[in-house]
């Protein structure tokens, strides 16, 4: 049976093993990063022995998806491990801060990301696309998400924008939204 919002099961004859940043197997329920093992997986990248040994430790492909299964073994993407923000060692997920502006009326998309901060690492920005008139203002951004989110996860920086960068497939370019931070 399909269960909203997951990505279904596993299939026969692979593996799949939530791991923390050392590696090591989390218990159900826990966010980590998806690894996969099986008969039928890659034996590496082509011509390219670096990326294989980052990717593929001890037999287990590392995704680079961030998500948990459930106790019924149901699998659950929530982010990209390169999209986390890592805001004074506590790592942040952008979906999360998304998920909660995209409900603040006056707003058409948002994208959360990391900016650089030299004491936490990191630390949080969006870029908002208004919906509608009159203009959304940043302290009403940051109003609205302190009452929806733990106050670490409230975004520091606020900027609007006519539209977000996508990619082909309209995926927004997160990558794309830093860089343009750190030339503003």
């Amino acid at each position: 049976p399909f269960v909203c919002g997951s990505a279904g099961r596993v299939l026969p004859d692979f593996e799949v093993c939530i791991q923390d940043d050392a590696g090591r197997p989390l218990p159900i329920g826990q966010t980590g990063e998806i690894c996969v093992r099986g008969p039928s997986m890659m034996l590496g990248y082509w011509r390219n022995e670096q990326a294989t040994a980052e990717a593929i430790i001890d037999g287990w492909l590392h995704s680079g998806d961030i998500g948990h299964l459930d106790e019924r073994g149901y699998l659950y993407i929530t982010d990209r491990k390169k999209d986390l923000i890592i805001k004074g060692g506590e790592n942040i997920s952008p979906r999360e801060i998304e998920e909660a502006l995209q409900r603040l009326p006056g707003v058409a998309e948002v994208a959360a990301f990391g900016v650089p901060d030299p004491v936490l690492q990191e630390d949080i920005a969006v870029a908002i696309v208004r919906a509608s008139q009159p203009p959304l203002t940043a302290p009403q951004v940051q109003e609205f998400a302190a009452a929806q989110l733990s106050k670490f996860k409230v975004p520091r920086y606020v900027a609007f924008a006519e539209q977000l960068p996508k990619n082909s497939n309209g995926k927004v370019l997160k990558r794309s939204l830093r860089d343009q931070w750190k030339h503003t």
